[in-house]
């Protein structure tokens, strides 16, 4: 099929603009990651603006792992994202399979429960108050719980799982399976991508974590990453004498940021091919 001139224009003009976007979201990153390799003294003589090092040095990134609490936050935050993401998926799933069946008494009524926590909520220092007298200040529970659902979550596993034909279910039923074994062994398996999808919003909220930290954790051995991190940036810059010696304190900023990135950098592609079908929701064809 021969193109028009009118669709070669638009093709074109679609590619500039896509390209545009894409240095846009790159480059932040691709001058963080310059930054955080080369020496600082090569840093200060290009006034602070680094692309492409001329020379690489992994300084930063050793005193960061070697002498900071980075080690121990990264460990504190990959137990609150495996725990706090396993939770998640758990109840949000055991949520949205029921409200998903008409059959469900009361249906209505619990719909609009979610709906009203989706738009209002209960308030820092309320919520602040429940987490203190349930006894989870200083606690990794005090990241996972006040977060175990998140209601926008539970509306898109919803309307997946009403997408999927009822005949499945209604033959199911024939058998002789009840509502948890539906779930378990028909629906989950059918639900991949949306599942995938929506751990991935999980994780990466978790992985982020920084607003509960801050609100409910005083114990320093119990911060996440992203508190650390922050801690990090917000330091004051050291002096620049003697620049060839020292390890600046914007270089660390910049390695610090990459050691707090690179974990979802490097997962997001593993799920990226689950992502858009996920989001696709009621793609089952019956």
């Amino acid at each position: 099929m021969v193109k028009s001139t009118n669709d070669r224009i638009a093709n074109a003009v679609v590619f500039i603009i896509l390209l545009v976007c894409g240095l846009v979201a790159v480059f932040p990153l691709l001058y963080v990651l310059s930054v955080s390799l080369t020496p600082f003294s090569e840093v200060l003589k290009n006034g602070g603006f680094i692309l492409v090092p001329r020379s690489i040095t992994f300084d930063a990134y050793h005193k960061l792992l070697m002498e900071s609490n980075i080690p121990r936050a990264f460990g504190v935050t990959v137990l609150v994202t495996v725990i706090g993401t396993i939770l998640n998926m758990v109840i949000t799933a055991l949520m949205a399979y029921p409200l998903s069946r008409k059959q469900l008494p009361g249906r209505n009524l619990f719909l609009m429960m979610v709906v009203f926590t989706l738009l209002f909520s209960g308030g820092i220092i309320p919520t602040y108050l429940v987490v203190k007298s349930i006894g989870l200040l200083d606690s990794i529970w005090a990241m996972i719980l006040p977060n175990l659902v998140w209601s926008f979550n539970v509306l898109i596993m919803k309307s997946f799982y009403e997408s999927l034909p009822e005949e499945l279910f209604e033959s199911a039923r024939i058998d002789g399976a009840k509502e948890f074994r539906i779930l378990l062994q028909i629906v989950a398996p059918l639900s991949v991508p949306v599942t995938l999808t929506i751990g991935l919003f999980y994780m990466v909220g978790h992985w982020n974590e920084f607003f509960q930290a801050i609100m409910y954790v005083t114990d320093r051995t119990l911060f996440p990453l992203q508190v650390v991190v922050r801690e990090i940036l917000i330091q004051t810059q050291q002096p620049l004498e003697n620049a060839d010696n020292m390890t600046p304190s914007e270089t660390l900023q910049m390695a610090s940021v990459i050691l707090a990135s690179l974990p979802i950098i490097m997962v997001y592609p593993f799920l990226q091919k689950h992502f858009t079908k996920g989001m696709l929701l009621g793609s089952v064809k019956g």
